[in-house]
Parts: C-alpha cells; structure tokens; sequence
C-alpha cells in the first residue's frame, strides 16, 4: 500500500513539532507540508491534493471547523484540540478521528490506523489492489526484505522490536504499535502488549498460553476476547 500523505494545520508551535514527529516516526505516512492558518492551508489545496489532514479547531483568520465545511470533497481529518466539547459536532461532519490534546504517540496511531483501514475498504471495492507479500526492515544501516509468510512472532524490546523469522531473527528500531500498523490484520493478531503471533502459525491457545511453531507465549490480560474467535 502507499503511504499516506497528509498535511498539519496547527498554529502552535509545539503541537507543530509533536505531529511532525509522530508523523515521521510512521512508515506509512507522508508530510507534504504544515500550515499555520486555514487559509495557507486553502490555497495549497486549490493546486495539490492529500489523503489526510491533521487539523486543529482553534485557527487565526478561520476557525477548524468553518474550513472543513469549505471543502467541497474532504480527505480523511482527523481533529486535534486542547477542547472536547467539539467533539461531537466534529463526528457530525465525518471526522476520522478526535485527539485531545495532549496525546501520546500510542493514541496517534490508533487514529492513523483508521484512515488506512478506511483506505483499504475503498480500494477493496473499487479496483483490486495488488497483494502484498512483504516488508522492508530497517535493520542497522540497510533495508531487509522480510515475507509475511515466513514470520513466526515479533517481540517488543523496549524501543525495538526482535521479528522472529522460519530463518532467522532480526532486529529493528521501532515500536510494535509500528510494526502491527505495517502487518495484514488478517494474518497476525496481537495477543499481549509485547507481543504478535502469526496466525497461521499458532499450534495451539489456551486463555493464558499461545503455542506458535513450538514456542509458548503469553496472552495479556486485555488481548484474551481477541482469541477467542481465533
């Protein structure tokens, strides 16, 4: 799938650096550029287009909201506020998703996480995307190709993450809010905080346990109803 492009309309310069950074620290996104008004934001439109739009409610000159309603086919938006009582009207208008300032990097991915899995229901009923077999790796100082199907688990390791592969292991600098963000959901499902299994090499679960090519792992507390229909 290709990334997704977005655009930040944010007048505090903080809240500036805080989405830019969680924006780079998504493989599947793609910043084209930030905007600290509507209007700029308005004008870059008239010439460009993009799939997402980080917006914040209170802007100089016109306000979040009245922009959204000035646009005639909107992409994806996803609201970004220190003010939930516009939580509700922001739904109204078909808003992806409303992060409340401030907000961790955990809850940014929830909502991105939305935008793709909206991306991939519109590409599933128009034309039929091609099928991917795999992902590039940052390992080190290079890419690595590494197939879905030869993929056992993947641990979390603090700030990395260790994919434990039918040949062998490798590990990357990322997080397994990231790596789960890049995975087929319908073939890998996590079953504990630190970990993913893939489904179709599980040998056996209980509640508690998950046996996958011989190894035993544990099912967190908070993942045990999504195995059950395993």
């Amino acid at each position: 799938m290709s990334k997704i492009k977005c655009i930040i309309i944010e007048d505090e310069p903080l809240a500036i650096k805080v989405l830019s950074d969680y924006v780079s620290q998504s493989l599947f996104l793609e910043l084209q550029g930030t905007f600290k008004d509507a209007i700029l934001a308005t004008d870059w439109l008239r010439y460009n287009v993009t799939d997402l739009i980080f917006l914040d409610i209170h802007l100089p000159k016109l306000k979040g909201m009245a922009f959204l309603k000035t646009l005639t086919h909107p992409p994806a938006v996803i609201i970004t506020t220190a003010y939930h009582q516009y939580a509700v009207e922001g739904f109204d208008m078909n808003v992806t998703d409303y992060l409340l300032k401030p907000f961790e990097f955990e809850r940014f991915l929830i909502a991105v996480n939305k935008v793709r899995t909206l991306g991939r229901e519109r590409s599933g009923s128009g034309e039929k995307s091609e099928t991917k077999d795999h992902l590039f790796l940052n390992v080190q100082k290079k890419k690595v190709k590494i197939l879905f199907s030869e993929i056992i688990y993947i641990e979390s390791q603090r700030e990395y993450i260790r994919i434990v592969t039918t040949k062998k292991e490798w590990i990357s600098k990322m997080s397994t809010h990231e790596i789960e963000a890049l995975l087929p959901p319908n073939l890998f499902k996590r079953i504990h905080r630190s970990f993913i299994v893939a489904l179709g090499k599980i040998d056996s679960y209980t509640a508690d346990m998950v046996e996958v090519s011989g190894i035993s792992i544990p099912v967190g507390r908070d993942y045990r109803d999504s195995i059950k229909n395993l």
